[in-house]
């Protein structure tokens, strides 16, 4: 078994096996499907071994989800929609200086990817394996967040406290925004607990980056 083989099956089985079974069926699939398209793919992955490592029957999927697809869009769509909720709520808890929204924003993006890695994986690698219109709900909210982004850089340029890099002599906030996300995004790729920095160091990290990169002035004392 390679190295991430062994590290996501390690992540799927922490929880004692009491606390799996009390779940509600529908997060035990859920659960299920997350750890087995991370450490297999989604192609590969069967009903049968979802159904097999949750511990419910073939029926028990169909009861909640229409096919391995619908399986597939839920998972995805679902983490996806509560990354947006919680980037909102950061942001609007974060008293209009964009210094303190951008940072809000970074700290809970970045926590959220550095503790939920095994979904990021999944979310990231396997939307390409739903059709279209499956996709386009994804990436709406995806959009979304980028826009939080972007509205974040605006600000800050209009009220004079970011200077972010110019290309010939203007400003590319979109580009901007998503070299931010992607950097924040890929750290899910290889940080793990019981390293170096918590994740709360891990945010803050983060933070300090982006706000440089985006030549934030020192918010005052």
């Amino acid at each position: 078994m390679s190295k991430r083989k062994m590290v996501l099956a390690d992540e799927a089985s922490t929880a004692p096996v009491e606390e799996r079974e009390a779940r509600p069926p529908v997060e035990a699939i859920r659960a299920a499907a997350f750890a087995q398209f991370a450490e297999r793919g989604y192609p590969v992955v069967t009903v049968r071994d979802i159904m097999k490592a949750c511990g419910l029957t073939q029926g028990a999927l169909y009861n909640h989800f229409k096919s391995k697809d619908e399986l597939l869009h839920d998972i995805i769509a679902s983490t996806q929609g509560e990354l947006e909720r919680q980037c909102q709520q950061a942001v609007a808890g974060a008293g209009g200086d964009p210094r303190a929204e951008l940072a809000a924003f970074v700290r809970i993006y970045v926590i959220r990817h550095c503790r939920l890695r095994i979904e990021a994986l999944v979310a990231n690698r396997e939307i390409g394996w739903l059709d279209s219109a499956r996709v386009a709900d994804i990436r709406r909210s995806r959009r979304a967040i980028r826009d939080i982004v972007v509205t974040i850089l605006r600000h800050g340029v209009e009220k004079g406290v970011f200077d972010p890099p110019r290309v010939d002599g203007k400003h590319d906030l979109k580009a901007m925004a998503m070299a931010l996300l992607d950097q924040c995004t890929h750290v899910s790729m290889w940080y793990g607990p019981g390293g170096d920095l918590t994740e709360e160091q891990m945010a803050k990290l983060y933070t300090d980056m982006a706000l440089r990169m985006v030549g934030a002035t020192p918010q005052p004392a």
